[in-house]
């Protein structure tokens, strides 16, 4: 039935191909100008250099502060020039602590040393050399501490509720998490706030080792010695340089102490291998895990509590080093005040061939290609920037100083930020901004997947329809497949974090794209290890480089796009439906969260009447959560309601330019178009949100919870979820204020487009 529907799919497109396109933006003369510079821009994409590319800077370890990480920069500088850019590095000095000593052993019942070393692997040329730094986990304490060990599963709040309904306390003790269920930084911090002193992280081979498929060289996944570093910061509050919290690590930057600085943890914390991990996961007495905290090693799993004791040693160098951005300039012919700017990182947790080079060669190929149509005499009517970031694996150090550092030109002048990291091969994975959904889906369905020869669009609406219908699909994966089988535009993801938007779109409030292509590629399993290689990537990830050229042409033209526009390519009733679900979203939360304090109530009732009843028991009041309050959603939903009918009018009024052309004067289209560009803008909140100033924009953000995934109508969503209820209503009241501005703002955008003549 797949196949069938997408034949039909491929056959319509191909009946289809003669008429002029549709493109958002373009009047219908200048779309047919823009399809061809687009395949001027295909034509010049080679997957032999992207292969090329990546053999060479994934060639040594490309770690903040290696050497190869600045050769690398400079690398892409010549890149650049060559191609025809205005090109130049601007460094930054940030906190980047690296490990001086390491240690972790088993004391009790049995001795045992930990090896924390990732050992060479046949076949891989690069696994063996020297200059990686070992496994650590960058922004965790200094510490030198004996203790119990504790089992915690993935370390994630509900596994602690479930230790202490057991009765097992973790003050004291060393925590013991397996990766997973959660983002990495929360799992020591967690296990911080709950009093351990000391956490480590392993890689179960349930998750992503042998249970997952045959571990490396045999296959793509964990070997027995494969260790995921990564960064623990609680960028939760803000990324960047630790020191400089919102503003840029400039020479004369007033710099935090150490002490200051909210993202650091205090306690040591330590990656290991699932061969490091055996031993003292099987010295662990006490109960029984539960059945879903065991993982896939040979053992029975076990809580803790005795008789396994750890030492575990961490110290680190705590100086600063530099970080290098390449940044790389066309200037716009017509608008170069109005800037689009493409990002990738290129610094690696070790040799990063899948995670970032992947990604960071196609922005490379992109690049190329755009020099070339450049030297053949096309201009860009808007600035192009494009940007190869340092530091993203710490905590997305390069993009957010930069960004900091620029905060003012870029809220004035840039209109768009393109983000990509890691690429592999499989189906489109796209997230943004929501008033861009519409580009995204007209760009995709001009993009022909390289395994199944339909758009990338359509492949993708199939794995969406076959997702969405799984026994065990999650509730987004079912509303996405309803979607996808109306026929029209895909959604795309809500972004949170994880990655170098983070800055552009939830601090600046520049409209934001993310893209990739997965699942079909086995690189998972060496995320973040030595093991991320070369010969890794040729034969588990995108071995012909397809991909990485299919992912060049989605984000290089949506670059192209918006750089060509008429009108800026932002559809707002495509945002407004998304909020209208948000908020859909939000009302059953608050009625699930009633029904769920009342079946506590009645439980607790139940508790007390049956101590009451036995006259052995002493009898008192069970503590119980107090009643919940209304939850004023009302201003909310009023405000999404009115927004729902200003994007109506505007895009009646855009309907009725396109219809003419974009028939209109020079200044007239400059007006409409700056604004365009800043409605992101009007989406954050100068106070930000609760805790946490740095993210200011009031429908995207990660979860405090959560690490890298997004919470969307973050204030308000995530009071109710932590039961904070006089913050839930102030927040909905300020995020219905919010909304209100941006409305406004669209109806003078409206009034604009109806201007005559």
């Amino acid at each position: 039935m797949l196949l069938a529907g997408l034949l039909v799919t491929t056959a319509a497109a191909a009946q289809a191909g003669d008429a002029k396109p549709d493109m958002l933006g373009f009047s219908a003369a200048s779309a047919v100008k823009q399809q061809e510079l687009e395949q001027r821009f295909d034509a010049q994409l080679d997957p032999a250099e992207l292969r090329e590319w990546l053999k060479q800077m994934s060639s040594q370890p490309n770690q903040v502060g290696s050497p190869h990480d600045k050769a690398n920069a400079e690398f892409m500088l010549g890149k650049f020039r060559a191609w025809g850019w205005d090109a130049h590095i601007e460094t930054f000095d940030v906190l980047y602590p690296t490990p001086k000593q390491e240690a972790l052993e088993l004391l009790a019942p049995a001795p045992y040393q930990a090896s924390l070393k990732e050992p060479p692997v046949d076949g891989d040329a690069t696994s063996g050399l020297d200059g990686a730094l070992p496994p650590y986990n960058v922004y965790g304490g200094d510490g030198d501490v004996t203790a119990e060990l504790i089992y915690a599963n993935y370390g994630m709040p509900d596994d602690y509720k479930e230790l202490a309904r057991r009765g097992i306390d973790v003050r004291g003790k060393i925590v013991i998490t397996r990766y997973g269920g959660g983002w990495r930084g929360l799992k020591p911090k967690l296990a911080q706030q709950h009093g351990a002193v000391g956490c480590l992280i392993y890689s179960d081979p349930r998750d992503d080792g042998y249970f997952a498929g045959d571990p490396y060289p045999q296959g793509g996944w964990r070997p027995p010695e494969g260790v995921q570093r990564g960064s623990v910061a609680d960028m939760q509050i803000y990324p960047g340089d630790p020191l400089t919290p919102g503003y840029g690590s400039t020479p004369g930057a007033k710099r935090l102490s150490l002490a200051e600085a909210q993202t650091l943890l205090k306690i040591p914390v330590l990656p290991i291998s699932y061969a490091d991990a055996t031993p003292f996961l099987k010295a662990l007495g006490g109960p029984l895990a539960p059945a879903s905290w065991r993982g896939a090693l040979p053992f029975t799993y076990h809580l803790g509590g005795g008789p396994a004791k750890a030492h575990l040693l961490v110290k680190s160098d705590w100086r600063q080093q530099p970080v290098y951005d390449v940044i790389a300039t066309l200037k716009g012919s017509t608008e170069p005040d109005q800037w689009i700017v493409r990002g990738n990182h290129h610094d690696g947790w070790v040799f990063g061939a899948w995670d970032p080079l992947a990604g960071n060669v196609a922005l490379m190929a992109e690049a190329k290609a755009i020099g070339s149509l450049y030297k053949q005499g096309w201009r860009p009517k808007r600035t192009l920037v494009y940007a190869s970031w340092d530091g993203e694996e710490p905590g997305l150090l390069g993009s957010t100083e930069w960004a900091e550092t620029h905060a003012k030109e870029l809220q004035d002048k840039a209109v768009l930020y393109v983000n990509s990291d890691t690429n592999g091969r499989g189906f489109l994975d796209a997230g943004g901004s929501h008033s861009l959904q519409r580009l995204v889906n007209q760009v995709a369905d001009g993009v022909i997947d390289p395994e199944t020869r339909v758009s990338v669009r359509e492949r993708l609406r199939a794995h969406m329809l076959i997702a969405g219908t799984a026994k065990d699909a999650k509730p987004e994966a079912r509303d996405n497949a309803k979607l996808a089988e109306q026929g029209g535009d895909l959604p795309i993801g809500a972004l949170g974090s994880g990655s170098d938007y983070s800055a552009f779109l939830e601090h600046l409030g520049i409209a934001s794209l993310d893209f990739g292509f997965s699942g079909e590629d086995d690189n998972g399993g060496i995320y973040h290890s030595r093991y991320d290689s070369f010969d890794h990537y040729v034969r588990f990830g995108d071995p012909d480089f397809a991909y990485g050229v299919a992912l060049a042409k989605v984000a290089g033209h949506v670059v192209l796009r918006t750089a060509d526009a008429e009108a800026l390519p932002l559809r707002f009733g495509d945002f407004s439906d998304t909020l209208n679900r948000y908020v859909d979203e939000l009302h059953k939360l608050v009625e699930d969260t009633r029904k769920d304090i009342e079946r506590q109530h009645r439980l607790l009732d139940q508790h007390a009447y049956t101590l009451a009843s036995d006259p052995a028991r002493p009898v008192g009041p069970p503590e119980r959560e107090p009643d919940m309050p209304a939850i004023e959603l009302a201003p909310l939903e009023h405000s999404a309601k009115l927004l729902a009918q200003s994007a109506q009018a505007y895009q009646a009024a855009y309907d009725a330019r396109a219809a003419h052309g974009f028939a209109w004067p020079a200044e007239r289209a400059r007006q409409v178009n700056r604004m365009i560009g800043r409605m992101e803008q009007a989406l954050t909140d100068p106070a930000g949100l609760p805790g946490r100033a740095w993210f200011k924009h009031l429908i995207y953000a990660p979860g405090m919870l959560t690490g890298y995934g997004v919470k969307t109508v973050p204030g308000v969503r995530e009071a109710i979820e932590a039961r904070r209820w006089d913050e839930a209503n102030r927040y909905a009241a300020i995020t219905a204020k919010t909304l209100d501005g941006y409305r406004n703002q669209l109806d003078q955008l409206t009034a604009l487009l109806n201007k005559q003549p």
